[in-house]
């Protein structure tokens, strides 16, 4: 009990680093009365749509609490709304920082570029420890409640459908935020985009284009906010996961059970600590590199979580050469379990060290896949300058070598994730994965900071255009903004990598949980059963029909964006020599209602396909082949799922930092034929980075989520 209170007051923590660094970012200048009015537009516009978001969602999340209740019991329901309403507020809390501190990056970069990026990164940092420690309190604060005042024994079926719960309620509000506010956000840039650069020639963030202040309340609700919910999703499935499948394996570990569940816990409470420590190394030094300066602080923060994790780690284990797993050991597993047989890899002994081991492999891991997206995004690589190369033979050739370079992109990231998967599998069994997995995400805090650092430079270069200020302050918030598209997609491909490892660590829950709750029944996995292919396929069919869904709701509301900017710009003449303003509340409007409507469909495909397949095969073929079929599905979700986020997250935002390499001046520069062609691709690539790639993140972890509390329905039922 002493461990998890311990892990609350390092939550709470974050908190506080989050409440007083806030208290400083707002403290600062917020520029001029125009840039305050522009701000204010921004604000107001991100509000009323994040307002009426939750609103939408809010009705189904009632639903689906209410439905959860009566198969899963009062507390699943509780942990459920837990999970969805903090998911919510991680979401509001990211924006609501981001719009209050792009207009004082922008009066800081009148001072600086140092003064500029210290800011911005605050700004992101503070939303970055709000989602690592409001996460971390969720699942502490709930699981000491369980075992505390309600009671429960910690590995009983209450608490692991409970924080299963938990994990299903902040999934589903993740998967509406980041697919409604990814819809948004690049329906408003798309059109802006292709009216404003292409058909007007006027240049981005022109306060004559009627799209601009909707592309900004764009990269707040869609970058910031269905980040925020995004990342503070994946933190709660991923330890919640570790400590699900402790429970479920490690059952006879008797005194050492409490310690191994909460242990999880620890080490998201002590990357906390690193990760406020890294954030005042970000200094630029005495140079320009923005990006060094944020490698800076993420190497500070990756390499003092090492000896932490190894502290805690002592601290809630003891002697970490003790052998832990293998029914001949000390008897640290029921002989009786689920998977508790001879040489299977749920009970295959290890030791502290080895889970020590895996952490460290998941640290190096997170610093790979950043290291490999960068690599497909920055503008100083081979992969986005073939692309800005291909812009000069045309529109055609710019979309296929970004094809190519966003299918080649899926390559190392999959070499990285399977050498962490045997590493850890041959230290620790399948407890090595998740504890990889868990340190991957205890770095959130950081990770999430470089990511929310992004929208707010981003805004305060718009804010720069569109206030007048002079040209030295756009080139400073243009240094900064440089590398928000890589920073950005370093958080989706970090996501994504994660991802796979806590669906592998689900799906492991599900198979240990049918081997409890139906012990009589004989499933076959072997592909020699066709209703494993069958559910393998429809599994890895589900991601490519869920960015389907994702694009072409983009598609359809960027056609109206650029219907509404183009009857503007015929309506107000006068709006080119500035005599006349723009209707931004019109264009604002427009994307809200249609961002709304597009999203529903989308995000339910996740929640109803493994019921749907299950008693779909149910019906035809029997309980049995309904199983299979159901755990293959999981497995298709997950290796398909992969492959789709990885190659549309760095795909779009080589396309995007390809367009930007010209307007650098390369290859002809702005306005040049090479220039054009870029602005094609970047349409393309914009909804790929930004709505359908990063929503199937949160799509493969709900798909298993629902697919575990299935299990434990029919087995409610059953019994």
């Amino acid at each position: 009990m002493n461990l998890v209170l311990i892990a609350i007051a390092l939550g709470a923590l974050a908190v506080v680093y989050g409440f007083v660094t806030s208290r400083q970012v707002l403290g600062s200048s917020a520029g001029n009365e125009k840039m305050q009015e522009i701000a204010g537009a921004i604000q107001e516009g991100a509000k009323a749509y994040l307002n009426r978001q939750y609103s939408t969602i809010g009705m189904v999340g009632v639903v689906v609490a209410v439905i959860v209740g009566v198969f899963l019991g009062p507390v699943s329901a509780v942990g459920f709304l837990i999970g969805a309403i903090l998911s919510g507020v991680a979401g509001y809390i990211g924006m609501n920082i981001s719009v209050r501190s792009n207009v004082r990056t922008a009066a800081a970069a009148q001072t600086g570029l140092q003064q500029g990026l210290t800011l911005a990164f605050r700004a992101g940092a503070i939303t970055g420890m709000l989602v690592a420690g409001l996460a971390l309190l969720a699942i502490a604060v709930f699981f000491y409640v369980l075992i505390g005042p309600m009671g429960e024994d910690p590995a009983s079926r209450e608490v692991i459908d409970a924080l299963v719960a938990l994990a299903f309620g902040a999934s589903l509000i993740s998967i509406f935020a980041r697919l409604g506010g990814g819809i948004f956000t690049k329906a408003a840039d798309v059109g802006a985009d292709l009216v404003g650069k292409v058909e007007a020639g006027i240049p981005e963030d022109d306060p004559r284009n009627p799209a601009v202040i909707a592309d900004n309340v764009g990269d707040n609700v869609g970058d910031c906010a269905g980040m925020a919910a995004d990342l503070f999703e994946t933190y709660v499935v991923t330890v919640g996961a570790t400590m699900v499948l402790t429970a479920l394996l490690l059952t006879g570990a008797g005194d050492l059970l409490l310690p191994l569940m909460a242990l999880p816990l620890l080490i998201g409470g002590a990357c906390i600590v690193t990760s406020i420590i890294g954030t005042y190394f970000v200094r630029l030094g005495g140079g320009t590199n923005v990006m060094g300066a944020m490698y800076k602080g993420f190497l500070v923060t990756a390499v003092l979580s090492v000896p932490l994790i190894w502290f805690v780690m002592t601290f809630a284990l003891g002697d970490l050469s003790a052998t832990i797993g293998g029914p001949e050991n000390l008897g640290n597993v029921d002989p009786g379990a689920p998977l508790a047989e001879e040489g299977t890899s749920a009970i295959a002994p290890f030791t502290g060290w080895a889970l020590f081991g895996c952490a460290v492999i998941g640290l190096l891991l997170t610093g790979i896949i950043i290291w490999i997206t960068e690599y497909y995004t920055g503008t100083g690589f081979r992969p986005v300058r073939s692309i800005a190369k291909a812009s000069e033979t045309g529109h055609g050739t710019n979309v296929i070598q970004g094809l190519a370079i966003s299918l080649e992109s899926t390559a190392l990231p999959t070499l990285a994730i399977v050498a962490a998967i045997i590493g850890t599998y041959q230290l620790a069994g399948l407890m090595g994965i998740a504890y990889a997995a868990t340190s991957m995400l205890a770095l959130a805090g950081m990770v999430v900071a470089l990511d929310a650092y992004g929208p707010v430079t981003d805004n305060a270069g718009g804010i720069a255009e569109m206030a007048g200020l002079d040209d030295s302050v756009r080139e400073k918030t243009d240094l900064l903004d440089a590398v928000g598209n890589t920073t950005k997609a370093v958080t989706k491909g970090y996501a994504i990598g994660s991802a796979g490892l806590a669906a592998l660590v689900l799906f492991a829950a599900y198979t240990t949980d049918l081997a409890e709750f139906f012990p009589n029944a004989d499933v076959d996995f072997s592909l020699e059963n066709p209703y494993v292919i069958v559910g393998l396929l429809l599994g890895a069919l589900l991601p490519y029909l869920f960015g389907a869904m994702g694009m072409t709701a983009v598609g359809r509301a960027a056609g109206d964006v650029v219907k509404d900017v183009r009857a503007q710009f015929k309506e107000k003449p006068g709006i080119m020599d500035y005599s006349e303003k723009p209707d931004y509340a019109r264009t604002v409007d427009l994307v809200t209602k249609a961002a709304i409507r597009e999203m529903i469909v989308p995000s339910m495909l996740p929640v109803l396909a493994p019921v749907v397949v299950y008693f779909a095969i149910f019906l035809i073929a029997g309980q049995e082949n309904a199983f299979a079929a159901l755990g293959a599905l999981l497995l298709g979700v997950i290796v398909g799922g992969l492959f789709v986020a990885l190659s549309m997250t760095a795909g779009g935002g080589a396309w995007d930092n390809a367009k930007k390499y010209i307007e650098d001046g390369n290859h002809g520069g702005k306005g040049s034929e090479a220039h054009k062609a870029a602005v094609t691709g970047d349409t393309v690539g914009d909804p790929y980075k930004d709505t359908a790639g990063p929503a199937v993140n949160p799509m493969i972890k709900i798909t298993n989520i629902v697919a575990l509390l299935l299990l434990a329905a029919l087995a409610g039922g059953a019994g």
